[in-house]
Order: C-alpha cells, then sequence, then structure tokens
C-alpha cells in the first residue's frame, strides 16, 4: 500500500462509478419518458381560447420563460383605428398625449402611427409584450375587441403541462392540433 492510500479507496471509486452509471441511465430514462409523452399527446400545442380569456394578467406571471411567451395580437380587420384607443391609451388619460401617464401598456409593446385623420395604426412589438393583457382589456372593455392573447409558438418552450393552462382561473388555455395553433379572431365580442 502506498502512503495516503487507504483500505477504502477502490470501494469508493467502485460507488462512484455505479453512482455515475445511475444517475446517466435515469437521465436517459426521462429523455425516453419526456418524448413518449410529447408523442402520446398527439402533436398538440398549448394556446388561448379569446372567447374564455378574462384578461386576469396572470398569463406574464405563470409562465415559465422569463418574459411570458403569451403576446398580443392584433386583427387590423376588426380595428376601428381610433383615436382614443383603450388599449393604447388608459381609458380616462388626463390628455390625448402619448405621454406615459396617459399610456396603459407598460411595456411600450403597443406602437401607435398615424394614418390619416383622425385615423391610427396600432402595432403590436412582439419583443417587447409580456402577456399582461392590458391592452386587450382595453380594447375589450371599450373598444371592439380587436386585440387578444396567444401563446407564440415560436416562443413557447411547449411545457408538457403548461403552468399558465394549471392557473388560468377562466380555462382559457387549452392544447390545439400542432397544425392550426393559433385562434381566428374574426368576429367582434359581444
Amino acid at each position: 500500500m502506498r502512503a495516503g492510500d487507504s483500505a477504502g479507496t477502490p470501494a469508493r471509486r467502485l460507488f462512484f462509478r455505479r453512482l455515475g452509471r445511475t444517475l446517466a441511465g435515469a437521465a436517459l430514462g426521462g429523455l425516453f419518458l419526456a418524448a413518449w409523452n410529447r408523442s402520446r399527446r398527439g402533436d398538440r400545442v398549448w394556446q388561448i381560447d379569446p372567447a374564455k380569456c378574462i384578461q386576469c394578467g396572470l398569463c406574464r406571471d405563470l409562465c415559465v420563460r422569463e418574459v411570458s411567451a403569451v403576446k398580443a395580437v392584433h386583427t387590423f380587420s376588426i380595428c376601428g383605428y381610433c383615436d382614443l384607443c383603450t388599449a393604447y391609451f388608459l381609458p380616462e388619460p388626463l390628455e390625448l398625449d402619448t405621454g406615459a401617464e396617459n399610456l396603459n401598456c407598460p411595456t411600450g409593446a403597443l406602437e401607435r402611427r398615424f394614418v390619416e385623420d383622425p385615423f391610427f395604426e396600432y402595432t403590436v412589438k412582439r419583443d417587447l409584450c409580456n402577456g399582461c393583457g392590458r391592452c386587450v382589456k382595453g380594447c375589450r372593455d371599450f373598444g371592439n375587441g380587436s386585440l387578444y392573447l396567444q401563446v407564440d409558438q415560436d416562443y413557447c418552450l411547449h411545457c408538457n403541462q403548461c403552468a399558465i393552462a394549471r392557473g388560468c382561473p377562466s380555462a382559457a388555455v387549452v392544447e390545439v392540433p400542432a397544425d392550426k395553433p393559433y385562434f381566428e379572431n374574426d368576429r367582434k365580442w359581444s
């Protein structure tokens, strides 16, 4: 026996070797189960049903992504191109100007562009949208409902059990076929 060696060294090596094999096997098993479960779901993805969504703001907080995969979507064919858009402005702004104290969106994701008097176009900057739903709520409560929330399938992690779906108070987050991953907003809200 060399100096510094102890009688337990071969046993320790054997223990760590077996532990490594066990952990590797568990990891491979986990990957297999995840792939099996995804294939068992039949190529389905999570999406928000605009007819059920109550714009509670939880999509922003419950998504496992740092910035939620939920984004506001605008249907221009329904939009009124209003000067006082309650998705863009607070419902009762101090003044009809673009000062931050008058705006509804906390991240500046809704962009206003003049079209012609008295019409403006509102575009969602998806990279700034955090899925809070404030613009959607303003549009639905005081406007014609041209804005709605959807899960951005390119940004979504496609969690096996969506954290937003588990916490949604109106059960608006549902699984839909992956080949039709978005709802169409082709009607005005009642």
